[in-house]
């Protein structure tokens, strides 16, 4: 049993020894703060974002670095799960993507309040979480998967080696190919040995007309890039 004397110093001492620790902890902390909350890259386009965020209630239905409700998907990485364009697709017109799914309102955003959303949410995602939340599934395209795909068309002996922007910036975020993209939706090798042209344009106009209930979305495409991803993709043999 200690005495009141031990007793005395082994209180003193440990609230000393945690009060440094507790200190060196705090300093540490705030030192990594500027880097690990990417506050360098927060921009005046990444705070109207986030002011659009936050005047739309999007918390109300969405998670964000853990905080929210639980109603709709969490988005801390969605720009590394979708990419900008799918994102600006989406935003422009949820339903039109997911008819008679997709519960999201149609806010009607302007393409400038677009593009600050879409620069808050990519802001958001590289913010270091310590691995929150788990690496998707759905990977976004990137430059150098873009490249990945456009050696595709050499090693099958395809007239079109080049795939179109809109096949590496929207589809391969679901779609893979050669190994490369996304793993939600198929696989497209081979694809043109699946599909005729005619219902390939038809696939591609109008998903839920081919097969009711499909997971594929409506991207809305001109006829001009239906007619150009139409032409590549029955390259894919």
């Amino acid at each position: 049993m200690l005495s009141k004397s031990q007793a005395r110093r082994f209180f003193v001492g440990g609230t000393a020894g945690f009060s440094l620790v507790f200190l060196w902890l705090t300093v540490d902390t705030i030192t990594q703060t500027a880097e690990r909350s990417n506050e360098q890259n927060l921009t005046a386009e990444v705070i109207r974002g986030k002011e659009i965020w936050d005047k739309n209630n999007c918390m109300g239905c969405h998670t964000l670095l853990g905080e929210g409700a639980y109603y709709a998907p969490e988005l801390t990485r969605v720009y590394e799960r979708r990419g900008a364009a799918w994102m600006q697709i989406f935003l422009k017109d949820p339903q039109a993507m997911f008819p008679g799914k997709r519960k999201m309102v149609q806010y009607h955003f302007k393409d400038d309040q677009i593009a600050e959303v879409i620069a808050f949410l990519k802001w958001v995602g590289e913010i270091d979480t310590n691995g929150f939340p788990r690496k998707p599934d759905l990977i976004a395209p990137t430059a150098s998967s873009a490249n990945a795909t456009a050696s595709v068309g050499s090693a099958t002996g395809s007239s079109a080696a080049t795939p179109p922007a809109l096949f590496t910036t929207v589809c391969q975020a679901c779609h893979s190919l050669a190994g490369t993209g996304g793993k939600v939706g198929p696989a497209l090798d081979g694809v043109a040995n699946r599909y005729t042209e005619e219902r390939m344009d038809l696939w591609l106009k109008n998903p839920q007309a081919v097969k009711p209930g499909t997971a594929m979305p409506n991207l809305g495409l001109s006829d001009k890039d239906r007619t150009e991803l139409t032409g590549w993709l029955m390259t894919l043999k």
